[in-house]
């Protein structure tokens, strides 16, 4: 067991060299309840991962240890690093382990599954399949399944003549909806203020997602703080009603095409989310169509509908218009 205790610990354990770079005040942030480093017998980093039993996501009757940070060299590391993940969380009562997860779902967690021709996209989780063999092996199996899918063709999917008609209906019910602005963009503290405002409707919305746990506003402002760099004004849209948001479409452009030396021409629909009060008016469906519309005045050409849960509203959105690119799991082990 590893307890990275003091600021070298900690950079020992996120910046194992061949391992994805962890950040070390993320993973502070994460509050890990212990971590684990397995080393070769001449002192070699092999595999690491951190463990969570003690605020961990509710699942029916189980009580659920989590494991994520996970790394290793080889297979025959990922089975001595699982099987002691699995043994240690038993150890501390835990029913049942999942992963791979850092800590909640509001983190990084799952594993790709089917990789597809498509390259990876900004944000999306980027895991070697053979990882998902790792688990296999001592005993795991697929627990909730996501995907991610493309509209290769924006210009002519994006729907315009019935999204006139659903706003004026909601325009009717004083449900109004808007493009966040450029000012609001401008500083952080412009930023936040928008986050602070769609906070509750993320936070009702996904609740109902698997192994869902609630976080504070200043964890849900420093987690999508960041990302202000990267935004760009009418990409993100919001449905109000009585001057409260009720539903927000959260997108951005995927930088990672620049970096391949690549036009930007794609744009990640992140996060489409209505409080439940409002489901089943077609305010997705719209928040998201308005996005769209906007990306093409932008020059973007096509969209990704990224990480939606199987049973998600928002995968129906993307199946009209869109083809899967690639398939995620969470695995899980009865302990």
């Amino acid at each position: 067991m590893y307890y990275p205790d003091t600021h070298e610990d900690l950079l020992t354990f996120c910046t194992v060299t061949g391992f994805p770079t962890l950040d070390p005040q993320m993973v502070r942030l994460q509050q890990p309840d212990a971590s684990v480093l397995l080393r070769d017998n001449i002192g070699a980093m092999m595999a690491r991962c951190s463990l969570w039993w003690r605020a961990t996501p509710p699942h029916h009757i189980e009580r659920v240890g989590v494991i994520g940070h996970y790394a290793v060299r080889d297979a025959e590391a990922a089975t001595a690093l699982l099987t002691f993940a699995c043994e240690y969380l038993a150890e501390q009562g835990c029913t049942l382990a999942i992963g791979p997860m850092d800590g909640t779902t509001w983190q990084r967690y799952r594993l790709v599954t089917e990789q597809g021709s498509e390259p990876p996209f900004f944000l999306e989780p980027d895991t070697p399949l053979e990882w998902v063999n790792h688990f296999a092996a001592v005993g795991f199996n697929e627990i909730a399944c996501y995907t991610s899918a493309l509209n290769p063709d924006l210009a002519t999917t994006t729907r315009q003549v019935r999204g006139w008609r659903v706003m004026d209906r909601l325009a009717r019910h004083g449900i109004n909806l808007r493009a966040i602005t450029a000012d609001m963009l401008a500083s952080d503290e412009c930023y936040r203020l928008m986050l602070q405002r769609i906070y509750a409707v993320a936070l009702q919305s996904f609740q109902r997602n698997p192994f869902f746990t609630p976080i504070s506003l200043d964890a849900f402002v420093a987690q999508y703080l960041p990302l202000r760099p990267y935004l760009h004004p009418g990409l993100i849209w919001t449905a109000e009603h009585m001057g409260r948001v009720i539903g927000f479409c959260f997108a951005l452009p995927d930088v990672l095409q620049a970096q391949r030396g690549r036009p930007i021409d794609t744009v990640i629909i992140k996060t489409v989310a209505v409080l439940p009060e409002y489901e089943g008016q077609g305010i997705g469906v719209l928040l998201t169509d308005l996005c769209q519309q906007t990306a093409i005045g932008l020059g973007y050409q096509r969209a990704i509908h990224a990480l939606m849960h199987e049973s998600n509203s928002s995968q129906n959105i993307s199946t009209r218009t869109g083809s899967t690119i690639r398939r995620y799991a969470l695995f899980g082990k009865a302990l």
